[in-house]
């Protein structure tokens, strides 16, 4: 799993100059997505929705963990006070690792875990609520990002074309997938990658890209260093899946790729999507989804139906013969067959986000979301619903509604709301009615 790589962020999806072979190969042999959603436009709130099948309302878990409890706090004043941060996820709630011990497999988790407060350090795991806490049994810890994150980090420069720094996440990944097993087994490879901070050690990749990305780009010394991070990220891809391949097993093996939420407004456009990481306009939730199963699902599959976060879980059990759990998510394992547009059957899908960003700078953060602007934007409570080609937003300040067609509007410009009242006020109705079923938390007046 990636971390805030952004929709059009692989060649595969369109980027015009990101090289991404490994990925792009990945999704020739396979299945890609066109209309793959995280759950939350933020990291904690979609891991946990992806462990568990379950919604972030539902799980009171919309936010990212803290290192203590207690409220949102913005250097601005806000109308309203968000809900009180969630800093674990309950060891009540049965994960999907739960779910798959169960039915004989062994499970491993590698890498960014975000679903627990931090433990001595940023992101460092929990003893009380980590990985093997949820039904891990195997879960090995790295520092609480990749290497090159902090700018005190000593940062070798390699300078060779075609070489690339190793990375410890990778290296343990690699280490457990050529490893005899005896039973079937699960792995979780939640990468650091691309999250800022945005760092590279390849000096020919800068250069690469420097000649690359156009003169009048935007942000374009950020462009430059962020091309350079995800073609490494996609060389990290390339040595996970090398190992497989090297253990004999990858004909009998289902790989998977998602990203956690859409990316960062000032390293990738997201475009031609609206919006980003952190709101609920397509580029914040909008994520790249690829999965590759060899005599199953045929090569160079494209899938056009929605599929959202909560749907791992069940997905996942249902391919290892399991009873589906109770959750929020669907299986669409019926979907990776030779026909995956076949018996489709329309449902809604919901997202809940009841809390202010940025939490530092809302007071000069600009006003409007837009696209490629480059920018955090001010993203105030909110609420989304999508049905069909239609997609609605609920603004919790003022319970001000949006209504886009995404089937000729995919960078939500022409508000329908007023010109398509009743579908806008039908669709507002079911969004909360499913919050209130779900129990969802909602900002409070100050």
């Amino acid at each position: 799993m990636a971390d805030d790589l952004a929709w059009s962020d692989l060649g595969c999806y369109g980027h015009p100059w990101h090289d991404t072979p490994h990925l792009d190969e990945l999704a020739s042999e396979g299945a890609r997505f066109t209309e793959a959603y995280a759950s939350a436009p933020i990291c904690s709130a979609s891991r946990a929705s992806i462990l568990t099948g379950k919604t972030p309302a539902r799980l009171h878990f919309e936010f990212v963990t803290k290192d203590a409890a207690g409220q949102q706090k913005i250097d601005f004043p806000t109308p309203l006070s968000a809900p009180p941060l969630t800093l674990n996820l309950p060891l009540e709630e049965r994960t999907i690792a739960e779910c798959l011990n169960d039915e004989g497999y062994q499970t491993a988790f590698f890498g960014k875990w975000h679903v627990s407060s931090h433990h001595e350090r940023y992101l460092g795991w929990s003893p009380t609520h980590g990985p093997k806490k949820q039904g891990f049994e195997v879960a090995e810890e790295d520092y609480g990002a990749h290497p090159y994150n902090w700018k005190r980090s000593p940062v070798e420069t390699i300078t060779e074309v075609g070489s690339f720094a190793s990375d410890s996440m990778v290296d343990r990944v690699g280490a457990f997938l050529r490893k005899k097993h005896d039973r079937p087994y699960f792995a979780m490879a939640s990468s650091f990658y691309v999250h800022t901070p945005v760092r590279t050690p390849c000096q020919w990749l800068r250069k690469k890209y420097d000649a690359r990305v156009p003169s009048n780009s935007k942000k374009r010394k950020n462009r430059i260093e962020y091309a350079a991070f995800v073609e490494t990220f996609d060389h990290h891809v390339g040595q996970i899946l090398d190992s497989l391949e090297a253990s004999g097993e990858a004909d009998r093996t289902i790989v998977v790729f998602y990203s956690d939420n859409g990316g960062h407004p000032e390293y990738t456009a997201n475009a031609p999507l609206r919006g980003s990481k952190w709101n609920l306009y397509e580029g914040g939730i909008r994520v790249p989804m690829i999965v590759r199963w060899p005599g199953v699902v045929q090569a160079e599959t494209e899938i056009e139906r929605p599929v959202i976060g909560v749907d791992l879980l069940p997905t996942m059990v249902d391919w290892a013969g399991g009873d589906l759990p109770k959750c929020d998510g669907e299986s669409v394992a019926g979907w990776m067959n030779a026909n995956p547009q076949s018996a489709e059957q329309e449902r809604s899908l919901i997202w809940h986000f009841p809390y202010y960003h940025p939490e530092k700078g809302f007071a000069k953060a600009p006003d409007n979301i837009g696209i490629d602007d480059f920018a955090t934007s001010r993203t105030r409570p909110q609420s989304a619903i999508r049905r069909g080609q239609y997609k609605l937003l609920q603004f919790a300040e003022d319970n001000r509604v949006e209504l886009y067609d995404l089937a000729s509007d995919i960078g939500e410009q022409k508000d329908l709301s007023a010109q398509r009242s009743d579908l806008a006020a039908k669709l507002q109705h079911e969004l909360q009615q499913t919050l209130t079923r779900q129990d969802a938390r909602q900002p409070t007046v100050r």
